[in-house]
């Protein structure tokens, strides 16, 4: 069995409108997390959000599409990150179409994004409008497999926040059990009524940017991206530029709360393990970990005591949602690709905003860019609601 490579990789977020714009932000430690411009809503003038920094009329254009044609702000964003990852693996389009090219991607929100349109039109209080078919979760999935021509396996995951996660642990499934040579794996979710007022209903928003692994953090941001790995056999990618292997996987689900993980983190860690069991190394051997770490009370306290207990030294650890904002369903491919981009250039990424670390200084997250670090394997943990853990382990291929 080869190793499962990634050859292209390609995203948008509240810190950049490329790969190389988010890794920009990432090194100078610019957070993305503010005011918003575009996404309307009765909190968007009360609380910060990690919102993209273009607008739909400007994605269109960026991405060569026309008005009228059913594309939700998921779908946009969806198109330019799958864009710049296809682009970025040199696919050809003979690739795309291949049956042994498939696609997974994940959402939570999909064309709900879209929340005061969707209830004129289920309540029929409009004539119908164009994105009569674009509310589901899978909607950006068709229509990228219809505009690139996609003819393998598609899927489209919502686990919650681990969606993305479990995209890229399907495909390289896929991939080592020889049904496809090649996986486009990812996520997406942008701003939305819906989302935003669920998570202010369960009191988990801050007013201020978030705080991950600070004592005195008080809720997390919601942020928008999407981001997308292009997977290949290693067979197939002989020859190409690789970034990394996808070394190991590990899902677990604790089943103990809708919107709460366990206090004895049994998923977190048993997903942990399960990844570095996978990858067929010793925890100590991981060099990093990109934690999935909100800025909630209950989130960061756990996955802190899972880290505790798998970890006999603890590794240095950081959350980049302090940048971004939670993206939701695209959060386990936008840090994915970051944890890559940290094993790639031998550098950490900060928690921003860590004043005062639950841990004490000893075990404190990363608080500041460092460079010349070298690393071998790197993790990076997705937690769901529901308890749906996904944990992921990227390998040097050096």
């Amino acid at each position: 069995m080869g190793r499962v490579l990634v050859t292209g990789m390609g995203m948008v977020s509240a810190i950049g409108n490329s790969v190389q714009e988010n890794h920009e932000s990432l090194r100078e430690g610019r957070s993305g997390i503010g005011k918003v411009a575009y996404f309307e809503s009765l909190y968007a003038s009360l609380l910060p959000f990690g919102e993209v920094k273009l607008s739909n009329e400007e994605l269109k254009s960026a991405q060569g599409l026309r008005s009228g044609n059913g594309y939700t702000r998921t779908c946009l964003l969806s198109d330019k990150a799958f864009a710049e990852a296809v682009a970025d693996a040199g696919l050809t389009q003979g690739q795309l179409s291949s049956f042994d090219t498939a696609l997974i991607s994940a959402s939570t929100v999909g064309g709900m994004c879209l929340t005061d349109q969707l209830y004129e039109d289920a309540n029929c209080k409009s004539r119908g409008s164009e994105y009569l078919d674009a509310y589901g979760c899978s909607a950006h999935t068709l229509k990228l497999i219809k505009r690139y021509r996609l003819k393998g396996f598609t899927d489209t995951i919502n686990t919650a926040c681990s969606s993305s996660a479990n995209a890229i642990m399907l495909g390289a499934r896929l991939i080592r059990s020889g049904r496809v040579k090649r996986a486009i794996v990812g996520g997406v979710d942008s701003l939305a009524k819906y989302t935003v007022n669920g998570f202010n209903a369960l009191k988990i928003l801050s007013d201020s940017p978030c705080k991950p692994f600070d004592v005195h953090r008080d809720g997390l941001n919601l942020g928008e991206g999407a981001a997308y790995l292009v997977l290949e056999a290693e067979e197939v990618a002989a020859g190409k530029r690789t970034y990394a292997q996808v070394a190991g996987f590990g899902n677990a689900n604790d089943a103990h709360h809708p919107s709460a993980m366990s206090d004895e983190a049994t998923g977190a860690i048993r997903c942990m393990r399960e990844a570095i069991d996978a990858a067929g190394i010793h925890p100590s051997q991981i060099g990093y970990v990109n934690a999935h770490g909100t800025g909630t009370q209950n989130n960061d306290q756990v996955e802190f005591f899972g880290m505790r207990e798998l970890f006999a030294q603890m590794p240095p650890y950081s959350s980049t949602k302090s940048f971004t904002g939670h993206t939701l369903g695209a959060a386990g491919a936008v840090e994915g690709i970051y944890s890559i981009l940290g094993l790639v250039h031998s550098e950490l990424f900060p928690s921003l905003n860590v004043h005062e670390p639950i841990s004490g200084a000893a075990n404190a997250p990363v608080s500041e860019w460092k460079d010349g670090y070298h690393l071998n394997y790197v993790l990076s943990n997705s937690f769901g609601f529901g308890g749906n853990c996904t944990s992921l382990v990227f390998a040097s291929v050096n």
